[in-house]
């Protein structure tokens, strides 16, 4: 891999430790990290450079909840103004009819997406694995892509028959969940710094699990050393299941379980109190806040303002597409900061504390202090965005990207390497792609 040298940036937003802002600087690469910043850095021998001026430059967003595999089923009738569990019921069966094309086909539109947004590291929760379908499915498809990948080994054990919300088909017997995720774990999971891929661990959610597979894969997990991931807290109706089911709140039930630590992220959290936000903020237990998705579901406004506030650590999640139904980050992020001032008062958060969370919150979510800022030594996740064009025109400040700035990434480098350039995929025939994409929707469709 060559040297790259991004040269004369307008803004770089580093988002390192003394969250620097700097004017006309230069950033330099090398085996995919950052070796240096600073004006008028000297080009290696050899050295590509990439001009940057009328750009504002970010480290990489970080996406820390999605189910890439919903692409295929965005605006689906009858789904389209359910709350959660109704919605949940309206797709079962749509995606029961998935097998292995139909998950790699759509997590590649859906990596596609994140990375024409500025994302450059995305997890992915895929809890169901019909008619062979792996996520060894999944792993491939963001390799042909270039993301850096945290694809977590979901899954669904309780059906309908048992008291459990998904249909009997979808479910899975727990020893070979248990056993595919000691699989996944040794075939993909990389610990090493600048890994490009990182395998979790992520029963579905309280609602179909039971409680025994809940500990045992934390158990599991924690022998493997690999991170926990779940949905948590996410509507009314959330919350009313673990009260009846379990006779606890959420955080209560996770708690019990072994579901806290720096090694667990919760997604949602939209109906944590303040005793269930002080036991994340102790335990240092990640929230991934999807504001978008909690809109579409009407799930309601997760209290982010209390939780950064109390010390949890929060990143960004586009959710499902089926939920969304985008998978743009940087939108995500101006609608987590839109929705604190909704909540809070137009104070509640500025737009360079969205940025925050999704970049470097979003990393530190992941366990992953070598990405998400922009630091000597530091992998070389690199989003730059053109603020020359309309979007920005007449901005006194072009560094608050998410009040006046492109939803679209001008360039977006993953490890050093152009997985983005000048506004197009550079890693793969998009158009084929989306061709491809929408027959299989067709085809679900017309089943």
């Amino acid at each position: 891999m060559p040297d790259l040298l991004i040269r004369a940036a307008d803004t770089i937003l580093t988002m390192d430790d003394d969250r620097r802002e700097l004017s006309g600087a230069d950033i330099l690469l090398q085996g995919g990290a950052i070796v240096a910043i600073g004006a008028d850095l000297e080009a290696p021998p050899g050295a590509e450079i990439l001009r940057a001026e009328g750009c504002v430059v970010t480290p990489g967003l970080v996406n820390t909840h999605h189910h890439l595999y919903q692409s295929l089923t965005r605006a689906v009738p009858g789904g389209q103004d359910a709350l959660l569990f109704g919605w949940l019921r309206t797709l079962y069966p749509i995606w029961s009819r998935f097998g292995p094309e139909e998950m790699r086909i759509s997590a590649m539109t859906g990596l596609a997406e994140l990375a024409l947004s500025g994302c450059s590291l995305s997890s992915d929760h895929l809890y169901l694995y019909p008619n062979g379908a792996r996520l060894d499915d999944t792993v491939e498809a963001a390799q042909e892509v270039g993301l850096r990948f945290h694809p977590t080994r979901g899954a669904m054990s309780i059906g309908e028959s048992d008291g459990g919300l998904p249909p009997d088909a979808l479910v899975e017997a727990e020893g070979a969940i248990l056993e595919d995720c000691l699989r996944v774990i040794d075939a993909f999971h990389d610990p090493s710094e600048g890994s490009m891929c990182r395998v979790g661990v992520a029963p579905c959610s309280p609602f179909s699990v039971s409680r025994e597979l809940m500990r045992d894969a934390a158990l599991l997990a924690r022998d493997k050393g690999v991170m926990l991931h779940t949905h948590l807290a996410e509507n009314a109706e959330d919350v009313a299941y673990s009260e009846a089911t379990f006779g606890c709140r959420p955080g209560q039930y996770a708690e019990d379980l072994g579901w806290t630590g720096p090694d667990v992220w919760h997604a949602h959290c939209v109906k944590l109190d303040t005793q269930e936000i002080d036991l994340f903020a102790k335990s240092r237990t990640g929230v991934a806040h999807c504001p978008c998705s909690n809109c579409r579901l009407g799930s309601g406004i997760a209290p982010v303002r209390a939780m950064r506030d109390a010390g949890v650590p929060v990143g960004l999640g586009v959710d499902g597409s089926a939920s969304n139904d985008a998978g743009n980050l940087v939108l995500e992020a101006r609608q987590a900061m839109l929705l604190q001032r909704v909540a809070q008062g137009a104070d509640a958060m500025s737009a360079r504390e969205a940025l925050e969370i999704a970049t470097r919150g979003g990393a530190d979510v992941l366990g992953r202090p070598d990405c998400g800022r922009l630091a000597p030594g530091k992998r070389a996740d690199i989003a730059i965005w053109d603020v020359s064009g309309v979007e920005s025109a007449g901005s006194w400040d072009p560094a608050a990207l998410l009040l006046a700035g492109p939803t679209r990434v001008r360039d977006l480098l993953v490890e050093g390497r152009r997985v983005v350039a000048e506004g197009r995929l550079a890693t793969l025939d998009l158009p084929a792609l989306l061709r491809r994409q929408n027959a299989l929707a067709r085809r679900l469709a017309e089943a």
